[in-house]
């Protein structure tokens, strides 16, 4: 073979040095997707939220009385006309199931990230600024964790004389936050000593810019987690308040339902209908967010993974 035709023989493709490199990202990936097409918690938990909010956001659109209309007769037992009977009053119940699964979601989805939002925000400020604005944080975690957060719910709401979903999860929020920004603290601790980090500070990278563009990314499995955790706290937490009374003053909730049937004695009466379905609805959505956080610590963490 002459050194003309070597170049003509050789089959063209890429370095091999080079090609771990670049597939190790999309490696990773298709791994953590294997798994999770795999994990059993994972797909019960996300089966069980999807047909839950499918009807949340469905069956609205094809119920036309309001939730707290009088549209039939009252106590009835479910039937084919009414799926989840009546109230009282004459109500649907399942007209107000689907709006209250609704709310809740809602609740659960605002909560929990505006105490997502700020559990980071001074989880990764107080993890890599460290020295005093660390102290300062870390002050204010604690302070914030140790006071009784429900207590405080419930005289916000009380002194309210409109409240709306907006302003409940805003205040659910603005409570929950702690647990998440300590969490969160420590993890960006560990990471703001590694090699990575110290060669974008030396490249004059912004503090900031290192938070979002280093640390974050590697800790974006665990900040999804920890977002679920809050979801299901919030919706918790709204419930609670809901049952007690201290819920929104308009509209309709899982917590509202069950609140309404206590009220007007539908366990005496045997109206299971009325406050068994929210009832079930909150420990479903609950049950599962949990369930799905652990599949996905599962999936996410090489050591519990089963092959």
């Amino acid at each position: 073979m002459t050194a003309e035709q070597a170049p003509r023989d050789r089959v063209p493709g890429p370095d091999p040095a080079t090609a771990p490199e670049v597939d190790a990202g999309a490696r990773g990936r298709g791994d953590t997707l294997y798994f999770a097409r795999r994990n059993p918690k994972l797909l019960a938990g996300l089966a069980v939220i999807a047909v839950l909010l499918a009807t949340a956001v469905v069956a609205p659109m094809f119920i036309e009385e309001g939730p707290n209309t009088y549209v039939g007769p009252q106590a009835q037992p479910p039937s084919g006309e009414f799926w989840f009977g009546t109230t009282n009053f004459g109500q649907d119940v399942f007209a107000q199931f689907a709006h209250g699964l609704r709310s809740t979601f809602l609740v659960g989805l605002l909560g929990g990230g505006v105490a997502a939002l700020v559990g980071m925000v001074i989880g990764f400020t107080a993890g890599y600024r460290g020295g005093l604005v660390d102290e300062v944080l870390n002050m204010i975690t604690n302070i914030v964790l140790v006071l009784p957060a429900l207590v405080v719910l419930i005289i916000a709401a009380a002194y309210l004389e409109a409240r709306g979903i907006m302003v409940q999860s805003l205040f659910i929020g603005l409570t929950s936050w702690p647990w998440a920004a300590r969490a969160i603290r420590a993890q960006a601790l560990s990471l703001a000593t590694r090699d990575f980090v110290d060669l974008a500070r030396l490249s004059g990278r912004r503090g900031w810019k290192i938070i979002f563009r280093e640390i974050a990314p590697n800790m974006s499995s665990y900040l999804f987690m920890t977002f679920i955790l809050l979801f299901g706290g919030a919706i918790l937490i709204a419930a609670g308040l809901d049952f007690i009374g201290l819920g929104p003053t308009q509209g309709v909730s899982l917590g509202l339902m069950m609140h309404n049937g206590v009220s007007w004695s539908a366990l005496q009466l045997g109206m299971w209908w009325w406050f068994v379905p929210p009832g079930l609805g909150i420990t479903a959505i609950v049950g599962s967010l949990y369930i799905m956080n652990v599949g996905l610590d599962e999936v996410f963490n090489p050591r519990l993974r089963e092959l």
